[in-house]
Formats: structure tokens, C-alpha cells, sequence
């Protein structure tokens, strides 16, 4: 099921997700969580949705760098496989942290989607996210 309905939730679990991208311009959708588990893409579990309730993007250089976030179908992130970019090369100052969704303006994963991050800069950037695995 890719996208169940979640009338009858059963449970709610709180996450906490990570990932440097370690190449400039490059997808990057290998999210660490539970300190060491891989969840690519911010991909829900099968029967699950996976409510992303924040991600910032933080500037651990002395440079400006860009932050990108694609929302994509589960392939690689071509520009036909894209479905939306809730922050496109927004420049993310020296020492500091760009907040890209908060609560007002989550948004929900489905089985069949994936979540990237992209820094203009190799390894400048920390993706951090919460996210809401629903079933």
C-alpha cells in the first residue's frame, strides 16, 4: 500500500534523521537515525507514512554554501523524477542554520517517494530532520 490511510492510526513515532552530503551537487538521500540505522530517503515502512515535521540545513564552514531539497518518486533524482523542491539553492550563511520546514509547513512521505538533500559544497552541510512514522 503507498499511501494508507491514517483515520485509524494505530501508532506515532517520533524520528530524528541526519545526513552530510559528502559531494557538491549530488542527491543525497541516505538518512541516518537511531544513531547508526540507514533510512533512505526518509522512506516509510510498508503500511506507513513518515510526516516530515522539520528540516534544517546548518553551515558548519567559514563559506556560504546552498541548500537544496528535492521531494522525488523512489529512483534516482533526475529532474523528471522530482515532484517538488521545498528549498532550492537557498544560500545558508557561514556558522549557521536554515530552518527549510517546520510544522507549519510539513509534508508527508509515502512509500513510493523519497526525500534528497544537496549541499553546493561537499561536506559543508547538515541535513537534520523530524519526521513522524505513522501506521
Amino acid at each position: 500500500m503507498a499511501n494508507p490511510n491514517i483515520v485509524n492510526v494505530t501508532s506515532i513515532y517520533g524520528n530524528t534523521a541526519y545526513v552530510i552530503p559528502s559531494a557538491a551537487a549530488t542527491a543525497t538521500t541516505s538518512w541516518t537515525y537511531d544513531g547508526t540505522t540507514s533510512l533512505t530517503g526518509l522512506k516509510p515502512a510498508t503500511n506507513t507514512v513518515n510526516r516530515v515535521t522539520s528540516i534544517t540545513a546548518s553551515n558548519t564552514t567559514a563559506s556560504a554554501a546552498t541548500a537544496t531539497i528535492a521531494v522525488g518518486n523512489n529512483a534516482t533524482f533526475g529532474s523528471a523524477t522530482v515532484i517538488t523542491y521545498p528549498a532550492y539553492q537557498i544560500s545558508v550563511p557561514p556558522n549557521s542554520t536554515l530552518v527549510i520546514i517546520d510544522k507549519t509547513n510539513s509534508i508527508y512521505v509515502t512509500e513510493n517517494q523519497s526525500v534528497a538533500a544537496f549541499s553546493g559544497t561537499a561536506s559543508a552541510l547538515t541535513f537534520t530532520a523530524t519526521f513522524e512514522a505513522i501506521t
